[in-house]
């Protein structure tokens, strides 16, 4: 099962980028296409994940397990992060055990937020 690495192409991360200079989440979000994530990992542009005082971030997610959300990041830490969402693509449940994390993941999460039930689908 595919994992998504949404990233926030509109952070700002505090700057006021030059004009037609590229907003830090969107040098995030290029150095990851760039590194090349894994084919378990669906890179997903966003525009805003709501962590703006947070510097750039980026969530994890998939059906049925735990999501995260990381921030203080930038694309400096591109490796860091597809080594992260590697290690939660290999998680049946989303949680990895904190030693296996990458730095940034241990010291920079924002939130974790419970897998959503299985709703089973309405009668017809």
């Amino acid at each position: 099962m595919s994992v998504t690495l949404h990233v926030c192409i509109t952070c700002r991360a505090g700057q006021t980028p030059a004009e037609g200079e590229l907003a830090p989440g969107a040098r995030l979000h290029a150095a990851l296409v760039e590194a090349g994530v894994p084919d378990d990992v669906n890179l997903v542009p966003v525009a805003c994940l709501s962590a703006c005082s947070q510097g750039c971030s980026v969530a994890l997610s998939a059906p049925g397990r735990w999501s995260y959300v990381y921030g203080r990041l930038s694309e400096a830490n591109a490796v860091d992060v597809i080594a992260g969402a590697s290690a939660y693509a290999a998680a049946p449940d989303g949680i990895v055990p904190w030693r296996s994390r990458p730095e940034i993941f241990r010291k920079q999460s924002l939130a974790r937020i419970p897998p959503l039930p299985v709703v089973p689908e309405a009668a017809e």
